[in-house]
């Protein structure tokens, strides 16, 4: 029998059950530095999160396929009271919602790939609270491959610094 993938971010255990084929492999590419995403081999779609069939067409059958890890930033949170200890000390912090470059407008114009992850540094922190006051909707970001665990990383996403970036991204008013 197959054991979990276990691993440990900021002090918090995580595990991916034996059986959840789909998860233990996207989580695993993330582990080996690459964004692979799930394209229908029916529709040709490309699906996030990963699942046992096409959302667009109900296909069964999927092949993984690497993905351009770069997108803009759709929509954030701005966490000021952590409910989760270990994120406490890191106030404020931001949970970014991308939508990948990658079939943006598909299906239809208002589709994308979108992922969740926070924003972190180059190397993977936490984003300190003067670089969060700095990112909003519009933001070019990238994705950084958070290792938490042998075969297990997270994604999350820093400022791309090789994209033009918006002089002013939008921003929630009073953040």
């Amino acid at each position: 029998m197959t054991t979990a993938v276990s691993g440990n971010h900021l002090g918090m255990p995580l595990e991916i059950d034996p059986s959840d084929h789909e998860n233990r492999a996207f989580f695993g590419y993330l582990a080996s530095g690459e964004l692979r995403l799930q394209k229908c081999t029916s529709c040709g779609l490309l699906r996030y999160p990963p699942g046992t069939g096409c959302p667009f067409c109900g296909y069964p059958d999927a092949e993984w396929h690497a993905v351009d890890p770069r997108g803009t930033v759709y929509t954030y949170a701005e966490v000021h009271h952590a409910i989760q200890p270990a994120f406490r000390d890191h106030v404020p912090y931001l949970i970014v919602i991308v939508e990948l470059d990658t079939q943006s407008g598909q299906p239809g114009p208002n589709d994308g790939l979108r992922i969740a992850g926070n924003l972190v540094t180059a190397d993977g922190e936490l984003a300190s609270p003067e670089l969060v006051r700095t990112v909003g909707i519009g933001t070019r970001v990238r994705m950084v491959f958070k290792a938490v665990g042998d075969d297990f990383a997270l994604p999350m996403f820093a400022a791309d610094d090789t994209q033009s970036q918006l002089s002013a991204p939008w921003r929630y008013p009073g953040t």
